[in-house]
C-alpha cells in the first residue's frame, strides 16, 4: 500500500512499510513552497545561508553551501542497511513537507523518485551525536548532486512502481506545476553519464541543490528518527506477541488466572495486558496458591513496557511530523533555534530499552519454570526420558540473548560532548539510543522464541492443545531449526 507523505501524519508503521519497499507519494507541497518563497525575501544574517556554521556562525560566508555538504559527508564505519537509508529519505521528505526549511520544493519529487526506485545514499554508521544527522544528509545531498553514486537495491528487495501523480517516473521531466521549480528541469539522468557504479539505461535521480539549500537540507535528525521509528514498529510487533507466548506458558503449567482479574488491575496498559492474556489463556486448573513472578507480575511488568513504547512512539511521531529546521523559516523571518536537538527522543528510547529488559527477564523466568518438574509435573527440561537434556540448552540461549539486551539498555543520555570550539556544548546521543533500540529487537525475539519452543513442548507432553506448527519430535537433537521457526511465528502471534 502506498504511503502518502504530507508532513503531518507519518507513523512508525508507515516508515517500516516504506523502508521495506512500499511506494510513496507526495501530498500537498504548499507549506514547503511557502517557506521557500519566504526564504528568498530574507534580509540580514541567516545562519548557514549567509554565514558559516558551528563556530563560524559569525563569519560572513555566503555561497559556501556546496562546500559545506562536501565537508560534512565524512562519516565512518560500515554503510547502514538499505532499508534504514530508505527510511531516512522518507522521514526527511516528510519533514520538508511540514515546511520551515526554505529548501527548493522542486527537490521533493526527486527524493521521492529515489525511494520509489529503491535507490539509497551510502550512509556510514558513525557521524551523529543527536544534534542533527549531518553526515548522513550531506551524503544524500552529494548523491543528488551526482558527486556520489546512489546505492542500488540488493537482489530480492521489492520496490513498487511509482504511484500515479507522484512525479517519480523515469526520464527527464519538466515539472512546471511546482512553484519551487520556476522553470527548472528536474532530471532523472540516464546512467552511464553518472557516477561510477551506475548501469546504462537506469534512472538516476539528480537535483542541482543551490548553495542556500545546503544547510536547510541537512539540518535534521532524519536518520536517527528513521531508526527510532523502525525500532518502535518492530518492537511493537514483538511486544504484542509476548502476551501470546506467555499465554501458552500459563496453559502449560496451569498458572493461576487470579492475578489477571480486573479487580486487581491499575492503569490502562496493565488492565489491557491482563484482559488480553485472560482472553488468550481461557481457563486453567491452578495447583498453586501463587505462581512465580513470571506469571503473577506479568500485567505489571508488561504493562510498563507498553507504556514506555507508547511514549516513545508518540515522541517520535511528533518529531517526524515537525520542522526541526535551524533556522526555521516562518512568519516572514528566519528563527534561529535548537529544535534539531533530540533530547526528548533519547530519553524516551532510554526508558523503552530499560523496560524491554524487564519483560524479557520475565520471559526467561517462565522458561525456567517450564524446565522444572515442580511446575509442569513432567521430566526435567521436558526431556523425552529420564537423564536426557531435552530443552535444557534453551535457558543458556535465552540468557545469552538477555545479556545482550541488558548491554543495549545502557542509557546514552548520561553522556556529553563539547564541540566546534565550545559553540555546541551539549549532545543527546540519540543516534546511539535509536541504533540500540533497533538492535534490541533481535535478542528480545530470541528470548521469546526460547520460551515459545519450551511451552509448546510442555503442552504436547501434557496432552493439551497445541496450535502452532513446530516440530513435535521430543528426542534430544539440535534446536536451531525450532528456534528459527519460533522466531518466524512471532509476528503472526501479534494482535
Amino acid at each position: 500500500m502506498t504511503v502518502v507523505l504530507d508532513g503531518a501524519h507519518l507513523t512508525c508503521e508507515q516508515v517500516g512499510r516504506a523502508a521495506r519497499g512500499s511506494g510513496i507519494a507526495l501530498g500537498s507541497t504548499g507549506r514547503a513552497e511557502a517557506a521557500w518563497r519566504m526564504s528568498g525575501l530574507l534580509n540580514g544574517p541567516v545562519y548557514g545561508r549567509t554565514t558559516g556554521v558551528g563556530a563560524n556562525k559569525d563569519v560572513e560566508a555566503e555561497g559556501t553551501g556546496l562546500d559545506l555538504l562536501r565537508s560534512h559527508a565524512g562519516g565512518a564505519g560500515p554503510e547502514i542497511e538499505e532499508f534504514r537509508a530508505r527510511a531516512t529519505l522518507v522521514v526527511r521528505l516528510n519533514q520538508l513537507l511540514a515546511g520551515g526549511s526554505g529548501v527548493d520544493p522542486a527537490l521533493l519529487p526527486v527524493l521521492a523518485a529515489a525511494v520509489n526506485r529503491g535507490l539509497t545514499p551510502p550512509i556510514r554508521t558513525y557521524g551523529a551525536i543527536g544534534t542533527g544527522d549531518l553526515t548522513a544528509l550531506a551524503t544524500t545531498a552529494l548523491c543528488l548532486l551526482g558527486e556520489l553514486p546512489w546505492t542500488r537495491p540488493s537482489e530480492g528487495v521489492r520496490t513498487e512502481n511509482p504511484p500515479p501523480g507522484s512525479g517519480t517516473g523515469a526520464g527527464d521531466i519538466e515539472d512546471t506545476g511546482n512553484a519551487g521549480n520556476a522553470g527548472k528541469t528536474v532530471s532523472w539522468e540516464r546512467a552511464g553519464s553518472g557516477p561510477p557504479g551506475t548501469q546504462v539505461g537506469d534512472p538516476v535521480p539528480r537535483f542541482a541543490l543551490a548553495s542556500g539549500d545546503a544547510l536547510p537540507f541537512i539540518s535534521s535528525g532524519a536518520a536517527t528518527l528513521a531508526d527510532a521509528a523502525l525500532a518502535c514498529h518492530r518492537l511493537g510487533v514483538l511486544l504484542s506477541a509476548t502476551t501470546a507466548v506467555a499465554a501458552r506458558s500459563f496453559q502449560a503449567i496451569e498458572a493461576s488466572l487470579e492475578p489477571l482479574s480486573p479487580v486487581v488491575q491499575r492503569g490502562p496498559e496493565q488492565t489491557e495486558v491482563a484482559a488480553g492474556l485472560r482472553a488468550l489463556v481461557g481457563s486453567t486448573s491452578p495447583r498453586r496458591v501463587q505462581d512465580p513472578y513470571g506469571y503473577r507480575a506479568f500485567p505489571q511488568v508488561h504493562g510498563a513496557v507498553l507504556d514506555a513504547l507508547g511514549r516513545a512512539e508518540r515522541t517520535i511521531t511528533e518529531e517526524m511530523n515537525a520542522a526541526p529546521e535551524n533556522p526555521l523559516i516562518a512568519g516572514g523571518r528566519a528563527w534561529h533555534n535548537g529544535n534539531f536537538h533530540s533530547a526528548r527522543v533519547a530519553l524516551a528510547l532510554d526508558a523503552l530499552r530499560a523496560a524491554l529488559v524487564q519483560t524479557a527477564t520475565l520471559s526467561a523466568a517462565r522458561l525456567s519454570t517450564l524446565n522444572d518438574p515442580a511446575h509442569t509435573g513432567l521430566l526435567p527440561f521436558l526431556a523425552e526420558r529420564p537423564g536426557l537434556s531435552g530443552v535444557m540448552i534453551l535457558e543458556y540461549v535465552a540468557h545469552s540473548a538477555l545479556a545482550e539486551l541488558r548491554h543495549l539498555a545502557a542509557p546514552v543520555t548520561l553522556g556529553g560532548a563539547v564541540l566546534s570550539l565550545g559553540t555546541e556544548d551539549h549532545a543527546s546521543f540519540t543516534p546511539q539510543a535509536a541504533r540500540s533500540a533497533l538492535a534490541a529487537a533481535e535478542p528480545l525475539e530470541i528470548v521469546l522464541a526460547c520460551e515459545l519452543v519450551a511451552s509448546l513442548r510442555a503442552l504436547r507432553q501434557r496432552g493439551l492443545p497445541c496450535d502452532l506448527p513446530l516440530d513435535p519430535a521430543m528426542e534430544d537433537r539440535p534446536l536451531d531449526a525450532d528456534l528459527d521457526a519460533a522466531r518466524g511465528l512471532l509476528p503472526g502471534l501479534a494482535s
